[in-house]
């Protein structure tokens, strides 16, 4: 059978048998001729194509005649034939190369951009920025190729600003957030309280972290860091105490407001608050945590114990260092049941890692000492690295006797809670604890004999004796927090000596708040009252009657009265009940401000000031995971400004 070219004069031999083809039939028909090895969506484009292609299908007839052997042409016509289906076979191949090359993929069906509204771009931005401050992300992170893809992942239409862009915005809202808290310290109405510290970075660049905290309208406290403040000058006393008033005068804080500053032991800290002391009356509050880390160490400096504490030391050290004793002290724990955790190793500037280290130490002493055994861990030379029982033993009883001042140290170093009032009665209880002396190992005796001293003479004033001339903060604190209303840590003559403190400084606010009131009032007079007579020297000099009358008039309204109530409400705080210790005394004082009023305003102020200050040395944890080594470039205004805007979130 051949095949003839359109429009031959021969008769069509199957032209019945084409007559009601369908077109995917044809296109059939045409692979099978033709060879055309055509993919699936080439197919589909030409079953479900245009009319275009549909037309030329519609009669098969008018696209290709097939004739009857005996009516087949000459040989000489059957080169001429394949050429032209040759020829409509490439035509064909090209018109579906084209039709293949304008679809477009799912990738691009997925990836297809809609631009993004003006509102949801700065939402969107606002969130990378947020991004950046709460988790502590250099803002080169912008620049990353990574972080603009999944960018472009979660939302096509979005164009990631600059790192330029994105560090104008954190100025901007830097000074924004410097605003409203100015605002919000402005609507104090106790005294507030500062913690301060000194710190250097990476980099040797220094900064003075000052932090500030009161107790609002609603009573709750409220803590802030003010500043990481870039300083260049040298950590003098003077420069110190300059440094502190600029960043109250920044925040639009009277330091005459400022009730007291926590700071730590060092010298030239302390001569810095005694210059804002006496410049004005701020009261230099020393750090509890910082001086019963004094209290510790020196009473760890028996020969006994340092040297139990560096054996101690010497194992941790070997066995974190050597990952064949890792590895078989886990194999040890597994086969004893004992809890699978790591060692710890201390640190010389913080006596509390010293406990955590004797305290896993002692946990893990069964695996530890299995594994020091084995000699495919511990060479013979190295069988020394063991403790001796009797180090053992003074371990043991070291760990009991510092229990009580790491707990004490977790309690006072807290931020959201008060914790100046609890440092009197707490010190009593670390007292207390000193008084066992009935311990096997002689060291950890003397140990109790010489925390007992420093205690006694490092907190003399909130122990034994009441100063009624000092300002005693911690101890008229607890006075004013419900749950140590009793005073039972002092002595009876002592706890009088504080009630009538606490009197006095409720009658002297007494005065100050009618005082102000007064001024107000009379500035409010003066701008409305018309032009004064023209007074005699006699009435200059003696005052006339009305005046006197007036001033005869508000001692009896003001004084005696006045100063019997605060009398009344003094003693009927002292009288009550003290409230369970785990309740919250901001709580209480929330509830019964309007039973005691002035009470309410000096409460405010002392339990607001924290008795430690660790709230500084937290700024400098937050900078240290800022100003890193691949950080090393920010600038030290970047620096305060980052953290500002972190610990202020």
């Amino acid at each position: 059978m051949g095949v003839a070219p359109v429009g031959g004069m021969q008769q069509p031999y199957l032209s019945s048998r084409f007559a009601h083809l369908h077109t995917s039939l044809v296109l059939s028909e045409l692979k099978r001729l033709f060879c055309l090895r055509l993919d699936a969506s080439c197919v589909s484009i030409l079953e479900t194509g245009s009319s275009a292609i549909q037309s030329k299908f519609h009669n098969p007839r008018t696209f290709f005649q097939v004739t009857h052997p005996s009516e087949r042409p000459g040989t000489d016509n059957i080169p001429h034939t394949f050429e032209k289906f040759a020829t409509r076979k490439q035509g064909l191949l090209c018109k579906l190369s084209k039709k293949r090359n304008k679809q477009k993929s799912l990738e691009d069906y997925c990836q297809r951009r809609t631009p993004c509204t003006p509102q949801e771009v700065a939402v969107l931005t606002e969130s990378v920025l947020s991004m950046i401050l709460k988790d502590m992300r250099p803002l080169a992170v912008v620049e990353g190729e990574g972080f603009k893809e999944m960018l472009t992942t979660f939302q096509p239409g979005y164009t990631l600003p600059s790192r330029r862009h994105f560090t104008s915005m954190m100025e901007r809202k830097y000074q924004t957030s410097v605003e409203k808290l100015r605002s919000e310290l402005k609507k104090a109405s106790s005294k507030i309280s500062f913690t301060t510290d000194a710190w250097t970075s990476l980099v040797t660049e220094s900064y003075l972290g000052v932090t500030c905290h009161f107790i609002n309208d609603n009573w709750d406290l409220h803590s802030f860091n003010l500043t990481t403040l870039p300083v260049e000058e040298r950590h003098t006393a003077e420069n110190l105490a300059s440094w502190v008033e600029k960043v109250a005068e920044k925040f639009h804080i009277s330091l005459h407001n400022v009730l007291a500053i926590v700071h730590d032991t060092a010298s030239n800290m302390v001569a810095a608050l005694h210059i804002l002391q006496e410049k004005f009356g701020v009261v230099s509050y020393r750090c509890a945590g910082h001086t019963l880390q004094l209290v510790v160490n020196h009473a760890l400096t028996d020969p006994k114990i340092d040297k139990a504490l560096s054996a101690a030391r010497g194992l941790v050290k070997h066995i974190k260092k050597s990952e064949p004793a890792s590895i078989k002290l886990k194999e040890k724990q597994k086969q004893m049941g004992t809890a699978e955790h790591k060692l710890i190793q201390d640190v010389a500037v913080r006596w509390n890692s010293s406990y955590y280290m004797i305290e896993r130490l002692l946990e893990q002493r069964w695996p530890v000492v299995a594994t020091l055994s084995d000699p495919e861990v511990t060479q013979r030379g190295k069988q020394y690295l063991d403790l001796k029982n009797d180090q053992w033993i003074l371990l043991g009883e070291l760990k009991e006797v510092l229990k009580p001042y790491e707990q004490a140290t977790n309690v006072l170093s807290g931020q959201s809670y008060v914790t100046a009032s609890v440092l009197p009665p707490l010190l009593k209880g670390l007292l207390k604890s000193t008084q066992n002396k009935s311990f096997d190992s002689a060291a950890v005796n003397i140990f109790q004999n010489s925390a007992e001293e420093e205690i006694m003479s490092r907190w003399q004033p909130e122990i034994s004796a009441f100063q009624e001339d000092g300002k005693n903060v911690s101890l008229i604190a607890a006075a004013l927090d419900p749950r140590f209303r009793k005073l039972k840590f002092l002595s009876p003559e002592d706890a009088l000596k504080l009630q009538v403190r606490v009197q006095k400084d409720a009658l002297d606010l007494k005065r100050e708040q009618r005082s102000q009131l007064q001024q107000a009032t009379v500035g409010q007079e003066a701008s409305a009252s018309p032009p004064t007579k023209k007074r005699s020297v006699l009435d200059t000099l003696l005052g006339t009657d009305s005046e006197e009358e007036d001033c005869n008039e508000n001692i009896d309204q003001g004084g005696d009265g006045e100063n019997e109530t605060v009398r009344k409400e003094v003693l009927l705080y002292f009288g009550e009940a003290p409230i369970p210790r785990d309740n919250d005394p901001l709580t209480w004082w929330k509830n019964n401000a309007t039973r005691f009023p002035t009470l309410a305003t000096l409460a405010k102020s002392y339990l607001a000031v924290p008795a430690t200050s660790t709230p500084s040395e937290r700024l400098f944890s937050v900078a240290g995971n800022i100003v890193t080594k691949k950080r090393a470039s920010l600038t030290a205004e970047h620096v305060e400004m980052l953290t500002f805007l972190h610990t202020n979130a």
